[in-house]
């Protein structure tokens, strides 16, 4: 509802649209049909998104503890 004498405001989108555009179109090289069939995560995955870091060990986390003493 738009109060009376007021303007609408912008549209605001909450997909970044021109990013996955420039991304699915631009980078990977795809086909718009490509795309418009594509899941977000099918795109995330080509995109290289998904990709899983390994867990830090425990010498990882001790030496991140030594450098960080404030956070505990």
């Amino acid at each position: 509802m738009i109060p009376t004498g007021g303007t609408a405001p912008e549209p605001v989108s909450a997909f970044p649209w021109d990013d996955v555009l420039a991304l699915a179109l631009g980078r990977l090289g795809w086909r718009p049909r490509d795309l418009w069939g594509a899941t977000p995560r099918e795109l995330f995955a080509a995109a290289g998104f998904l990709a899983r870091a390994s867990a830090p060990n425990r010498a990882d986390l001790d030496r991140l503890l030594e450098a960080h003493p404030d956070i505990l």
